[in-house]
């Protein structure tokens, strides 16, 4: 394989990635709204001669490149956050920016960049004959990942069937290969109180203040979690709170909070709740600690209810998939550092539910990832490009001589 003209041919498609880029930036497209992000997709892959390009039942793009045996798949949520506070943005965050390195604008990192690099890379593979009878890639623009991670891949493995040897997560990276990362869960905790006249608070129980001391225990609780020498530790925080209450001039009478808990290697949704529901407050308050379900349909209107549960997985550094990443890297940028992401990706349904191999490169950096003024890379773009066209290449070779 000749990989001065990959890396020739990927950087002759900059100014096309960039002009991609910046037209899926220009439309909103949070989760379940991500109908006309969508459909320019669909219009690239076709301009770019994919085989085949279809839109699934929740909205899935799902776009294939060859006709080999062995299915190799790259993802890439196309959905991304809101705004935020405005007055953190110093430009429009989707009329964005170009200059000669940089694009900015929501999802520039997190992360339409990778599904510009992935569509890219298997045109690159038909231009340079790379695709043979081995392989056949599938690039996917998934949806409602912001909302609920993993759910569109537990509908494309259990409704559409489809269920690859490997895949390529292309959320960003930050130039590293990553092979893992904490899953999570999403946990509500509510309690009960009695209501009366705020004028003698004593004739009630006032559920915020039972809440205030489980609040405390929670608190505390984040410092005793588990510690994995790859991952790190499990967190928890408190990312929301409710409460009921007759009027201003009344005692409450439900308080609830949402927890945010990050999984770390060697624990499980029933270790997480069971660390709650064991806090003396919660007991003492007689609290209800449950899993949140996720409901909300998709652009096509298909609802596909699941537990808010994200489970964790890890790839092992000799596993086929992580050396053929590593070696494509290798052989066009130098030695990779391989190393983990700190938020959570669609790989917590495809490896972590499934066992589905999962391993990690995409363009931009985490820390851009959900922060105002959003932006990437171009070089990222022509790299990742680059790196994924040859890849499906060398872990077949690979395979064919083990």
């Amino acid at each position: 394989m000749n990989y001065s003209d990959v890396k020739e041919k990927a950087k002759s498609y900059e100014q096309e990635m960039t002009q991609f880029l910046r037209d899926l930036i220009a439309i909103p497209g949070e989760s379940c709204g991500e109908e006309k992000v969508i459909e320019r997709i669909v219009k690239e892959m076709n301009k770019l001669e994919f085989d085949k390009v279809e839109i699934d039942k929740m909205g899935n793009v799902l776009g294939y490149m060859g006709t080999g045996k062995t299915l190799i798949a790259y993802d890439a949520h196309i959905d991304t956050v809101g705004l935020g506070e405005m007055s953190n943005w110093d430009f429009d965050p989707y009329k964005g920016y170009e200059n000669d390195e940089e694009i900015g604008g929501r999802g520039a990192s997190d992360q339409l960049g990778g599904i510009v690099s992935s569509v890219y890379g298997a045109r690159i593979m038909k231009d340079l004959d790379l695709l043979s009878d081995e392989y056949t890639v599938l690039v996917t623009g998934t949806v409602q990942e912001e909302d609920c991670d993993g759910l569109c891949w537990q509908y494309i493995v259990n409704e559409n069937h489809i269920k690859p040897e490997f895949v390529v997560i292309t959320e960003p990276t930050n130039g590293n290969i990553y092979r893992g990362h904490r899953g999570r869960m999403e946990i509500r905790v509510e309690v009960k109180g009695i209501s009366c006249h705020g004028s003698a608070p004593e004739r009630g129980e006032n559920a915020i203040y039972k809440m205030a001391d489980i609040l405390l225990e929670v608190r505390e609780l984040n410092n005793k979690l588990h510690i994995d020498n790859f991952l790190g530790k499990g967190t928890l925080t408190v990312s929301e709170i409710f409460f009921n209450s007759p009027s201003r001039c009344a005692v409450a009478d439900m308080c609830a909070i949402s927890i945010d808990r990050r999984l770390t290697d060697g624990e499980t949704y029933e270790i997480a709740l069971d660390e709650i529901r064991n806090l003396p407050s919660v007991n003492r308050y007689n609290a209800e600690v449950t899993m949140y379900k996720y409901t909300k349909p998709s652009w096509t209107k298909l609802t596909y209810e699941t537990d808010c549960y994200f489970p964790t997985w890890v790839l092992e550094e000799d596993s086929a998939p992580a050396k053929a990443m590593v070696e494509a890297y290798t052989h066009m940028y130098g030695t990779p550092k391989v190393d983990k992401w700190t938020f959570s990706t669609n790989a917590v349904s495809i490896m972590g539910r499934y066992g589905i191999p999962c391993i990690g490169l995409g363009p931009g950096k985490e820390e851009e990832a959900h922060a105002p003024n959003e932006k990437t890379w171009k070089a990222d773009l022509v790299k990742c490009a680059s790196i994924y066209s040859v890849l499906p290449t060398i872990y077949c070779n690979n395979k064919e001589n083990d």
